[in-house]
Order: C-alpha cells, then structure tokens, then sequence
C-alpha cells in the first residue's frame, strides 16, 4: 500500500513542529517567564543548551592538579556552578539540551525543596545508563513503593541490625590490614585497599556473601560507571538512540545484563538454601528482608523480581561507593594534619586499647566523629542532590512552572563563606566540637552530605559506623605520611573521587 505524498507531508510537519515547540518555544518561554523573577543565567543555546560550555569548563578545570594548601575542590569539580553563581546569584538557570535547570543554593530555598511537605517536588526520573546503574529502586521510588522500600531499609540499617553488623566490618578490616603488613615501612596507595573493602563489608553485611562472591557486581558497576562518566552531558535527540546504537549504547546494554546476571546468581544461591532444607528462612540481612517480602503470601505486601533486583543495585553501589570515597579522603587528612591524626589514635586508644571496636565505643567517640563530619563537608561524595517539579509551584518568592529539574550542589553549601567563614576551604574538625547541631551558624542547610528530610540517605548510620571502625583499626597499628608521590587531583565519576589514588607512607606502631 503507498501512502499518499499529502499525508506524508503531514506527518513530517507534525514531527518539525513538535521538534520546534520542545527545543525552541519551550526554552523561549520558561526563560521570559523565570528572567521576569529575577532568575538568570547562561544563554540557551539552540538543541545543546549549555552541555558544550559544561563540557569545555570541566575539560579546563580537570587539565592541572590542585595545590594541597586549599581543599576547594568547588571550581575544579564543578567549574560550571561556581562559574555562574558569580555571574548570575545564589541561584540561576541553566539548561541540560533543552531543558530548564535551576540551580539553588539559597539556605532557605533548598530547605523547603528537601523539606517537600507539600509534596510538590519529586525526584528526577533517570534516564539512559544512569538508569541501567540503579533501576527504579530506593532512591528514585515514590509514594506508597518508596514507602514500603524505606521501611525494609530502616529495618536493615540501623538500631539493632548495625550492631550485629559490627563483628562482620571488623573481619573485613582485618582481612584488610594483614595485605598492609608487607607495605610497612613502604608507600602504599589506600584507595586500591579501600575499594576492596568497601565492597566486601557491603557483600558480608547485606547479602550474607563475600567481596568475590560480589566480584562481577562491582565489576560491572565500576563499567557502567566510566560509560556515564564519560557521556556525561551529552544530548540527543529524535529518539536516535533506538535506531542507531552507538558502541556506549552497545556496551551499556551488555554490561547491564552482566551487573543482572550476577545479582540473580547471589539471590538464586540464598533461594535454593531455603528449597533444599539447607536454611530454614532467607536471613535476617538486607537481601533476606527483600526475599521475604517477594515472596509473600499477600500479594499487596509483594516485591517484584524487578524491585528486588533494583533495590541490590542500589545498596551495593551506594554501600561501596559512598564509604570508599570518605576512607580515602580521611586518610589524606589525617597524613597531612598529623596533629589530628596523634589527637584521633589517642581517643581510641583510650577507648578500645589494642582491643577491636565494640559498640559502645563507637557510639562514644568524638574526635574521629569530628574528622569524618569534616572530611564529608570538604569532599561531600555526593555533589549533586537532585529533583524535579512536578507541577506549577512556589518556591520562595518564585512562582515556577513544571517540567524543570532543580540542583542543588552540597558543595557549594559547604564552602559557602557567610555560613562557615573565610576559612570554609581549610580542614577544621574542630567546627564540629558541639556536634551537627550548632554548626554552620544553626543553619540546617550547611551541611548535606547526606541530603535533608524525608529522603535523607537511610545508609548514613552504616557507612558512618564502617568508616569509625576503619580508621579506628588502621590507627591502632600505623602511624602514616603523605607519601610526595602523592598528586591531588579529584575528580567526579558520580562521586568525588581522587583520581590517582592516596598515597601513604606506611609506619608500623
């Protein structure tokens, strides 16, 4: 059958004016209706908006590494944000292709977006690989899902559940600190030990396996990391993606049904433990609360094989991720400040003697307490919390449309000088005496680490409690130096990262 030339030529107009109205009229409009607020920015740029600009910042701020006397890694990791605040205010517009992004980093602003009471502001639905990373899970679930996955995080990471975790962190600390034993007196690079780690005390506590049972998960993870790494920015267009795949595309694709493969493989082993007598239930960790809700006699209670799925990506990644990333960035501090370094070892020394970590003691430590609180407001991992406006909104004093992602850069918040002083880029646990409560002037909003409100990380306990136990243990039998080996040069995969590792001379007590 021909189709006739008329209708055609029909469909090809309805195409060009829908292409016109998303990539022209839209940007158009949100950009007069925001600039009457008050709102500015960078100038859209036809189909691109500003990635190409984003891309060339970061391309410039990443060419040299930085000087070791500042820790403002602000304007190196994201050279785009500090840029524009300058020229535009505490929050502006930009744009990711066409669509409308407002950066906030107003105290106020960014309490009231995290606060969400109305529920007005949703997280971003993700899209392309970072969505084949984590799935639907925890973190970008919403209403009655996020409620019920919320629930089977609480009950795995905190209160009773992070205490019995406690003898498993240490097994793997020590694991750990035997391969130390043939660096003593030696440069050794932390972060390599510290990504083992991580992952093994992820595997051991939450699905009741070990860092090579786990190998393949993290493999593949660290994979479609570097894929969205480097496509970060990148726009297209016209669904061109399905038609024509790129080898990202390709390569995504395969790496996503390894990272499944590999997860079903651990789920299937705890299932098959239960069919054969071997086990009497899945377990009482973070992989045997989901198979007990997947397989629930109520239907309404259920998980899907999907949800299961997801829900593993996500607390594998950000078990892992998250923690490895503060490991390694309290162990530069505490090489170049060795002041603090003598101040935390004599804490625990005093707590724990040459004993291992208990409960009690970690629950009364203040001073490692303080490193770490400070170390996270220098190097936040997460440098970006994102959400999105579902509908017409006021926010402040700004009345916004729908359909417009809103950033909030944790970094920024943490260098902010009317909050924290003109010495925000230096390392000063001592901000940190009184706790969380008094600093940052009483503003709540200083310090985001872990983001704010109902959707706060549920892992804070956990990687707090690891990264305790940690350093405790390394300060119990090392004393260490910044190696000069060392090169200070962090960069962003979808943490903040030190890109050539920490290197440390190693110097047994």
């Amino acid at each position: 059958m021909i189709i006739p030339f008329s209708i055609c030529l029909f469909f090809i107009l309805l195409i060009v004016v829908r292409f016109l109205f998303n990539i022209w009229w839209i940007p158009f409009r949100v950009k007069n209706v925001l600039r009457l607020q008050g709102l500015k920015g960078p100038a859209y740029k036809f189909i691109h908006g500003n990635t190409k600009e984003i891309i060339e910042m970061k391309k410039q701020a990443m060419s040299n590494p930085m000087d070791l006397s500042s820790h403002d890694i602000f304007p190196r990791i994201q050279p785009h944000f500090y840029t524009w605040m300058k020229l535009y205010g505490q929050n502006f517009l930009m744009w990711d292709g066409a669509r409308p992004q407002i950066v906030v980093t107003e105290p106020e602003l960014v309490k009231e977006i995290l606060s969400n009471k109305e529920g007005a502001y949703g997280k971003m639905k993700l899209r392309g690989y970072l969505k084949k990373l984590l799935g639907d899970g925890i973190v970008m679930a919403e209403g009655e899902k996020w409620t019920k996955l919320r629930k089977l995080s609480n009950h795995a990471f905190h209160g009773e559940s992070l205490k019995d975790m406690v003898p498993a962190m240490i097994a793997s600390v020590e694991a750990m600190l035997e391969t130390w034993r043939k660096y003593e007196g030696k440069e050794i690079d932390v972060c390599e030990k510290f990504r083992l780690l991580t992952s093994d005390v992820i595997s051991r506590t939450a699905f009741g396996s070990s860092y090579m049972e786990g190998r393949k998960v993290f493999e593949t993870m660290t994979k479609l990391c570097i894929i969205i790494s480097r496509n970060a920015h990148k726009i297209q267009y016209f669904g061109i993606g399905k038609l024509v795949r790129s080898q990202n595309d390709i390569e995504a694709d395969e790496t996503e049904q390894l990272l499944h493969d590999s997860i079903m493989a651990i789920v299937k082993k705890r299932e098959d433990e239960v069919k054969t007598g071997r086990a009497d239930s899945f377990g009482t960790d973070f992989l045997g609360s989901l198979l007990k809700v997947h397989h629930d006699m109520d239907k309404k209670n259920r998980i899907s094989v999907v949800d299961l799925i997801d829900e593993c990506k996500t607390f594998y990644f950000a078990g892992q991720e998250t923690t490895y990333s503060l490991l390694c960035w309290s162990i530069l501090h505490l090489a170049i400040h060795t002041d603090w370094q003598e101040r935390a070892r004599k804490e625990v020394l005093q707590l724990f003697g040459q004993e291992n970590p208990n409960s009690e003691g970690i629950a009364r430590m203040k001073t490692v307490v303080m490193i770490i609180y400070e170390t996270l407001r220098l190097y936040s991992p997460v440098v970006t919390i994102t959400r999105q406006i579902y509908s017409n909104v006021r926010l402040g004093k700004y009345e916004l449309p729908e359909n417009i992602d809103l950033l909030i850069p944790p970094l920024a918040l943490h260098r902010n000088p009317e909050i924290w002083g003109e010495d925000a880029h230096l390392f000063k646990p001592e901000r940190f005496a009184e706790g969380l409560a008094k600093v940052g002037n009483n503003n709540s909003m200083a310090y985001l680490p872990f983001g704010y409100g109902p959707r706060a990380c549920v892992g804070l306990n956990f990687a707090a409690n690891e990264a305790k136990i940690t350093l405790s243990m390394i300060l119990q039998r090392y004393k260490f130096s910044l190696s000069p080996n060392y090169v200070h040069s962090p960069f962003q995969v979808l943490t903040a990262q030190p890109e050539k590792g920490v290197q440390v001379l190693l110097h047994s007590l």
